[in-house]
């Protein structure tokens, strides 16, 4: 019995040496007001190809008494071909110290180095470098360097000659193409840098920005809504069809009817606007997004579809008026 009568008093004691964690003041918070954020307009982009004529069967005749084409030396045709294929730098072509060349496959583009100076080969960022191959690795030094991270990675071929009066070419493999260049050492005057201009990624990146901007245009319902004119003043009556609309409201000035997902797949059934005496009457109204958006208000409408039987859904303005938890709401 002591033993325990002292076990209580050792717990009483340590508790009662057990103190509370110091209690710090809150630092005072500034609080701001949350605004609503405007919405960039999606404008689309309008992409124009170039109509190139084909011809037509019957349009390709023979020609009567036609030269005949001068024949050439397989030595000959190599060298036309080369010439036909090389890109020389240009004024215009330059963006600072980069010459900046537009990609054709197949193309021969010129590098004019200088020794004792280093000619950067810049690829598109994340591009990959698989190998790279020059004609003389002796008299030309080539390497490979990377810049950026991530998505920005970018890969860099580095060439320089040991002396003036060399040539020779270069092939650059990589993940997405294939790089010709053709190299020339000067005494005095060289290329610091060059990259490429990819028109067909350009299109691709502008037809994927247009269908993006279309989608959200098709999927928005209208521009310059306020949250504060919204008005859901609006019951929903009748038949539970599956295009049977979720929500209705109105701006001020046009009136949105929100259908069910999945309404494009279905029949879109007809709007009709109930006048004085409740006679039916056609309006104007477009379908855009999922809703049905008609161009001034009413007080009610009707969706009809169907013959026998028919589907009706109705859609009045103002509250139910059995609702009497509503009608005690607009007294109060």
């Amino acid at each position: 019995m002591k033993r325990n009568s002292f076990h209580v008093l050792w717990l009483l004691m340590t508790a009662g040496c057990v103190s509370e964690p110091a209690q710090y003041p809150l630092e005072t918070l500034e609080f701001y007001q949350a605004e609503l954020a405007p919405e960039e307009p999606q404008h689309v982009v309008e992409i124009v190809e170039t109509p190139i004529p084909l011809p037509l069967p019957g349009q390709l005749k023979n020609l009567v008494d036609a030269p005949e084409q001068e024949s050439v030396s397989p030595a000959r045709a190599i060298e036309q071909g080369r010439e036909a294929a090389r890109v020389e730098p240009s004024i215009d072509g330059y963006s600072n110290a980069i010459q900046v060349y537009p990609y054709t496959e197949g193309a021969l583009y010129q590098l004019y180095a200088s020794p004792g100076q280093v000619s950067d080969i810049a690829l598109q960022p994340g591009e990959i470098l698989t190998s790279v191959s020059a004609g003389d690795t002796v008299r030309w030094i080539v390497g490979d360097t990377v810049s950026g991270n991530g998505d920005d990675l970018r890969a860099h071929v580095l060439v320089k000659p040991t002396k003036s009066g060399l040539s020779t070419n270069l092939m650059i493999a990589t993940n997405r193409r294939t790089y010709h260049l053709e190299l020339t050492s000067l005494e005095s005057g060289y290329m610091a840098a060059l990259s490429w201009r990819y028109a067909a990624d350009e299109l691709a990146k502008l037809t994927m920005q247009r269908d993006i901007a279309q989608t959200r245009s098709e999927a928005q319902i209208a521009s310059g809504l306020s949250l504060e004119d919204l008005n859901f003043n609006y019951r929903i009556e009748g038949d539970v069809p599956p295009w049977r609309p979720l929500r209705v409201f109105d701006d001020g000035r046009q009136v949105f009817i929100q259908m069910p997902a999945g309404f494009e797949a279905m029949e879109a059934p007809p709007l009709f606007i109930l006048g004085a005496g409740n006679k039916v009457e056609l309006v104007n109204y477009r379908v855009r997004g999922g809703y049905y958006i008609v161009d001034h208000l009413f007080t009610a409408a009707e969706l009809r579809l169907g013959d026998a039987p028919q589907s009706i859904v109705r859609i009045r303005k103002g509250a139910d008026p059995t609702d009497r938890e509503a009608h005690w709401r607009r007294k109060s």
